[in-house]
């Protein structure tokens, strides 16, 4: 749970470049607004990041 929190809040730090590469508008990335504030939890492109990281590391 600690390492899907931590790769949500570095996710949520890097949108704008991530957003230019086509991620974090992939079908179950959550965008809505509440307490008027814009809220962005990236459920998909996490999961599409963290395989990406473990077929790197399983390569290396």
């Amino acid at each position: 749970m600690l390492v899907i929190f931590l790769a949500l809040i570095l996710i949520s730090w890097f949108t704008p470049l991530l957003q230019k590469l086509g991620f974090g508008k992939l079908p179950g990335d959550f965008r809505f607004k509440l307490f008027g504030r814009e809220w962005f939890i990236p459920l998909t492109t996490t999961i599409l990041l963290s395989v990406l990281a473990s077929l790197i590391s399983k390569l290396i």
